[in-house]
Formats: structure tokens, C-alpha cells, sequence
């Protein structure tokens, strides 16, 4: 049985971030309560910096999470809370480090500013995709974090990509280069990550299947960078189902 908060992290993940929920229901049934309460914290981080326009608000929000861990990575008493507390059984103080990295870069969220440049775009996408990854794989089994934040980075840029229309629509400028040449060219760079997933073995590899749409959203970027500004759409529910097959296997 779970406990009452692994269940309200499974619940957030459910209505929140349904691509993960299906992710982890499909990792082996002792695996799915670090997986939930790791995805219901990302989730909820995520959100923070969007709840409210007032910058300030945003930064004491994701300032509170930035605390937390940092109770975690101190191994003070940890405030009780529904994604905390489960959260501070499953991490180690340097998974909850890591995790500080992501609350912190989460800030570029707060402000329309753009990216300075590509070193700051990528390092805003390893330290919140790749680390939750990192994380995410951590907690499982042993593994190369190093490689497997790089593979969450380049699952985290098809996110992103996917995410374009909707930061433009929210007042943000997401792209320092919007230029198809260059869109084009950093997908292809990311594209060649894609095959480390090969050397994480299980259980720690099932902390990256919830990436499996990103090879094909970064094929698409590839193809046709242009369509990024108005939206690359998912793949069909078909190719989905193969895609999601293929990468359990």
C-alpha cells in the first residue's frame, strides 16, 4: 500500500503531467513511489513561477522549495508537506542539491528576459531537466549521472520546443536564435545525446521513459525548425503507442 502522500503525489502527477503518470505506472510497482513524489515535486516547481504575476510572489514560492531541499540536504527536521515529506525519504543530500540547482534555474520562468545565450539555454535545460533525470535515475539504481543528465537535458529542449507557442503567448521571448538555421542545427546537436540511454541499465532506465516523445519532437525540429513559433503538434496516437512500446523494451 502507499502512503496517504505518495497517493495526493500520484493524484497531482495524474491530473498534472499525464505523459509521466503513464511513465511511471509502467515501471515495475516498487518503483513508482519515488517516481511519483520526484514528478509531483517537479510538477508543483514548475508551476510556481506561473501562479501569480507578481514577480516577487513567484520567487518567495520557489525560494520556500529552495529551503526545503536545503532541510533535506542538511538533514535538519524536514517541514511536513505532502510532496516534501515523502520527498526527503527518497533523496539523498545530494539528489536534494541537485534539486536546489533546478528550483533556482526555475527563476528564468519568473521574467520575459530571454536567454543571454546558448551557454545560458543550456545550462538552464541541464539543470532542470537534467537534473531531475540525474535525480529520477539516482533514486533507482546505480548509473552515470552525468550521462543521464545530459539525456534529460535533450529530453528537456523537445520540451521545451513543444512549449514555444505557449511562453509566446504568455509574454515570454523563450529563444535567444529563433532562426530556422539555428533551431535546426542545436536540434541536430541534441539529436546525438539520444543514444546514451543505452548505457543506463534498469531499474535506474526506468526513471527515462517518460522521455520517449523526445526523439521524434527533436526529428521534427530537425525537419522542419519553422514549425516551432506555431506549434510541432505530438505525434499521431498511434505512433505514440509505438513510440511508448518501444521505449519500455
Amino acid at each position: 500500500m502507499y502512503s496517504e502522500d505518495v497517493i495526493a503525489c500520484a493524484k497531482l502527477v495524474e491530473r498534472g503531467d499525464p505523459l509521466r503518470f503513464r511513465a511511471v505506472m509502467a515501471a515495475p510497482t516498487e518503483l513508482r513511489p519515488a517516481l511519483f513524489t520526484l514528478f509531483a515535486f517537479n510538477l508543483e516547481v514548475a508551476r510556481a513561477p506561473w501562479v501569480t504575476k507578481e514577480a516577487m510572489i513567484a520567487e518567495m514560492r520557489l525560494q520556500w522549495w529552495h529551503d526545503a531541499l536545503g532541510e533535506i540536504a542538511k538533514g535538519d527536521i524536514v517541514r511536513r508537506h505532502e510532496v516534501v515529506t515523502p520527498l526527503a525519504y527518497y533523496i539523498t543530500p545530494d539528489h536534494a542539491r541537485l534539486l536546489q540547482d533546478l528550483v533556482d534555474a526555475r527563476r528564468w520562468d519568473i521574467y520575459a528576459d530571454p536567454f543571454a545565450d546558448k551557454e545560458a539555454y543550456d545550462s538552464y535545460l541541464l539543470n532542470t531537466s537534467g537534473n531531475l533525470y540525474a535525480v529520477g535515475a539516482g533514486m533507482l539504481g546505480p548509473c552515470n549521472l552525468d550521462i543521464v543528465k545530459r539525456i534529460g537535458a535533450a529530453f528537456g529542449f523537445a520540451q521545451f520546443m513543444q512549449a514555444i507557442p505557449a511562453l509566446q503567448n504568455a509574454g515570454k521571448r523563450p529563444l535567444d536564435d529563433g532562426r530556422s538555421e539555428t533551431l535546426a542545427k542545436r536540434a541536430t546537436e541534441v539529436q546525438r545525446t539520444l543514444p546514451l540511454h543505452r548505457q543506463i541499465a534498469k531499474p535506474a532506465k526506468w526513471a527515462l521513459l517518460s522521455g520517449y516523445q523526445a526523439g521524434w519532437t527533436i526529428k521534427q525540429v530537425i525537419k522542419t525548425p519553422e514549425r516551432v513559433i506555431d506549434g510541432i503538434g505530438d505525434p499521431s496516437p498511434f505512433l505514440d503507442r509505438y513510440l511508448f512500446m518501444k521505449a519500455r523494451f
